[in-house]
């Protein structure tokens, strides 16, 4: 939204800038034309890197194309506006390696705790139990007693082996 009353076009693009291949930021930047502006709403919404936004700033402004951060007002058309895109662009890759190792340190709490991450279980302990005592009387119904729980197969097969690897690793008393 922020866009649009300043951009000739609006291209968005749907994954991340950290992703290898860009098919809209890729085919954006290759339609550019001297004296074209290449506007953005964030740094870090377009560049991997410091490096990469300062590599791709000296390769767009070598074909006469200049870089606006629309959020920050800079402009690379000036000097002033090329330090400052500078300096954001240091910041930016900061802030994401930052955000980076507070996720990495929060998920690694979390684990300490106990914490469970991920997608939730489709089944519940006593459900993988039920179907794995089925199983045992008729091994050839596992798609049966799968779809009876909602599950494809090898997610019920999945959640047997690990009911019983986890009761192989509980010490017996």
């Amino acid at each position: 939204d922020g866009l649009r009353h300043i951009c000739d076009e609006l291209h968005i693009e749907k994954v991340s800038a950290t992703s290898k291949r860009r098919p809209v930021y890729e085919s954006v930047i290759a339609a550019l034309q001297p004296g074209d502006v290449f506007v953005i709403w964030d740094l870090d919404r377009a560049f991997r890197s410091a490096k990469d936004a300062l590599v791709e700033l000296d390769q767009l402004r070598s074909r006469g194309v200049e870089i606006r951060i629309a959020n920050l007002a800079i402009d690379t058309s000036t000097p002033y506006g090329i330090l400052l895109y500078t300096f954001v662009s240091g910041l930016a890759e900061f802030e994401r390696r930052l955000l980076s190792q507070r996720t990495r340190e929060g998920l690694a709490a979390a684990r300490k705790r106990g914490k469970r991450l991920g997608r939730p279980p489709k089944m519940t302990a006593a459900q993988v139990k039920a179907a794995s005592r089925k199983l045992a009387r008729k091994p050839s119904d596992t798609a049966a007693i799968a779809a009876h729980y909602g599950v494809h197969p090898w997610t019920l097969l999945r959640a047997i082996k690990r009911l019983s690897d986890k009761q192989t690793a509980l010490p017996k008393m």
